[in-house]
């Protein structure tokens, strides 16, 4: 399966995308939480030797509105008429992402609100513990869009050792400090949800594209699950970071400007 990886805004690469190439298209953009993201300090320690940051900060909420929807549209003209779309976020803008996509897409493209929870993180004493993201999917043809029931391990009793199909909420472990996939780039997102998104989004064989690629998760598990992939990010730092994950076994590194093939090469 090919792999293409490139340094630069998304917005600024999305025109260089083939026309109607992509199958499913998954951002994990900035959360907007102000802060700016960070490599733990005692990564090193735990064998993570991948240092990193960015700044998780915009001007105001429309500032992010804007960014993502410049880039959403600019990305229209790559994706397949079956094509989905997962936007990954959380409380700060997941409604104005949903409002987003109904306006550029239309309501009648929604497919589904993915409540990712997890047990990591602190709490307030002053609301709920948030213990959850939210992934915003959207689809170009309600008609034509790829869907396969990912299935998760059953729950119950009576089902132990079974299987049952996945609801909208996908109870995956974040990744602890000690996790053997962990590459210490902050904000890293575990392969088993991107397995299960890709699974679930993308047809076998098809083209999964990550504009803000981060360390490179959404890319391993594309390969993990016989996709062609496709990565931008602005920092470098990530670009550097994915590459070394992507080694292929001769040693060397996906080089920037490949083109996915296409299902038929």
């Amino acid at each position: 399966m090919s792999v293409r990886i490139e340094q630069g805004d998304w917005l600024d690469l999305a025109p260089s995308l083939a026309p109607a190439s992509i199958d499913f298209l998954y951002a994990d953009p900035p959360f907007n939480t102000g802060k700016t993201q960070r490599t733990p300090p005692n990564a090193a320690r735990a064998g993570r030797n991948a240092r990193a940051q960015y700044a998780d900060r915009f001007g105001s909420t429309a500032d992010f509105v804007r960014f993502l929807r410049d880039r959403l549209f600019a990305t229209l003209p790559a994706l397949k008429p079956s094509a989905n779309i997962a936007i990954h976020v959380d409380w700060r803008t997941s409604h104005h992402v949903r409002l987003l996509l109904d306006d550029l897409l239309g309501p009648d493209r929604f497919v589904n609100h993915l409540i990712w929870t997890y047990g990591l993180g602190g709490s307030s004493p002053r609301c709920f513990a948030r213990k959850h993201d939210d992934i915003i999917v959207y689809c170009l043809d309600p008609r034509r869009a790829h869907f396969v029931p990912p299935r998760v391990p059953a729950t119950s009793r009576r089902l132990a050792g079974l299987t049952k199909k996945a609801t909208d909420v996908l109870d995956i472990p974040a990744l602890n400090n000690m996790a053997r996939e962990r590459t210490g780039y902050p904000t890293q997102k575990p392969l088993a949800l991107l397995e299960l998104l890709i699974s679930a989004f993308c047809p076998p064989a098809g083209t999964v594209l990550d504009p803000v690629l981060g360390s490179g998760t959404t890319l391993v598990a594309a390969q993990n699950a016989r996709r062609h992939a496709v990565g931008f990010d602005i920092n470098p730092r990530a670009v550097s970071i994915a590459r070394v994950r992507l080694l292929p076994p001769t040693g060397t590194a996906p080089k920037g400007g490949d083109r996915p093939e296409s299902p038929g090469d």
